[in-house]
């Protein structure tokens, strides 16, 4: 695998991190951003670090940043909407577009498209104040997973095994989004594939396999703890983890994804069916990260794996004259 040893660090001008921001996720963040902030300057890049969350716009464009790196997690920073205010100021950055930020940290939305485009993902109901909770249960049977579609980090998940503490699990959700995402519970192995790249470049790394303390892979066990066990590459049969990598990059590409993302995946365990979850379209940056471990695995060091990122910054609808370099 070609790594990024090489290059012209003067190149990318001057390097704007972005972390923290306000979303419930800002913690997470503020270790990923940091973590980039410190790769990049000890490649000699010019990389200064920017919080959306204390600082303002304005601010941001005073900065003159020639390019920048977005290492926010959730609302206000993955969910399209720093995009677009980054494509007015005509500041290119990593990740996703628009359109792709915005639909994929709708796991709603992002579940009729894949669906549209038959990539395998597990059946679900969006619930509103008119559902019947229990014809829920009926059609999707207990356990069921509810979940709020806008946060990450298994922030507001609930796995309900009585249908009596369903409605607890709605108003739990209630209180973050606007929706709330009922899903089929697949009982299985846990995964997740790093998607680089964009259109018919796009490709995934290996496949990394989660094992969480009794299976709860929750906020605590995925930053806070050495509990839970990672393995990269997973221990699949080959025919299993291309089709695996298949899906999850089809999935990427259905989406509009670019630059880099991670599609979490379940096999079910009766009968080696693979299920995906969602698409992190800024994944985590941090020592637990899944993203930087998938690359080691082919080579790739974190410092490197940063520069690969950010010299894939660019506008993707506007002026793209800056994207260069």
């Amino acid at each position: 695998m070609t790594t990024t040893s090489t290059f012209d660090a003067a190149a990318f001008g001057k390097v704007g991190v972005l972390f923290g921001g306000r979303s419930a996720e800002r913690e997470i963040s503020l270790i990923s951003g940091n973590g980039v902030l410190q790769a990049l300057k000890s490649r000699g890049i010019d990389a200064h670090p920017f919080d959306p969350g204390t600082q303002s716009l304005g601010e941001l464009a005073a900065q003159n940043f020639d390019r920048v790196f977005i290492a926010l997690h959730g609302r206000y920073g993955e969910d399209g909407s720093l995009q677009g205010a980054l494509e007015q100021l005509g500041i290119p950055y990593t990740g996703s577009g628009v359109m792709a930020s915005s639909v994929g940290m709708d796991k709603i939305t992002t579940k009729k498209i894949w669906l549209m485009e038959g990539v395998p993902t597990p059946r679900y109901v969006s619930i509103d104040a008119a559902s019947d909770l229990d014809r829920i249960v009926a059609d999707l049977g207990l356990p069921l997973i509810v979940k709020p579609p806008l946060e990450g980090s298994s922030i507001g998940i609930t796995k309900v095994t009585q249908a009596a503490d369903l409605q607890a699990a709605v108003d739990l959700v209630a209180s973050m989004d606007d929706a709330v995402l009922a899903e089929e519970f697949v009982t299985g192995r846990e995964f997740t594939v790093a998607v680089l790249g964009q259109g018919a470049s796009a490709r995934a790394l290996p496949i990394v396999e989660i094992v969480a303390p009794e299976g709860k892979y929750d906020y605590q066990n995925k930053y806070f703890t050495d509990d839970t066990q990672y393995h990269c590459p997973a221990s699949l049969p080959e025919a299993l983890t291309q089709e695996i990598q298949r899906h999850a990059v089809n999935a990427f590409r259905a989406l509009g994804c670019e630059g880099w993302g991670r599609i979490d995946v379940l096999v079910r365990e009766s009968d080696m069916r693979p299920f995906l979850l969602e698409v992190n379209t800024s994944p985590g940056m941090t020592t637990h990260s899944l993203v930087p471990m998938a690359a080691r695995a082919v080579g790739i060091g974190y410092e490197d794996l940063c520069i690969e990122i950010l010299r894939s910054a660019r506008l993707k609808m506007g002026n793209k004259e800056k994207s260069k370099g």
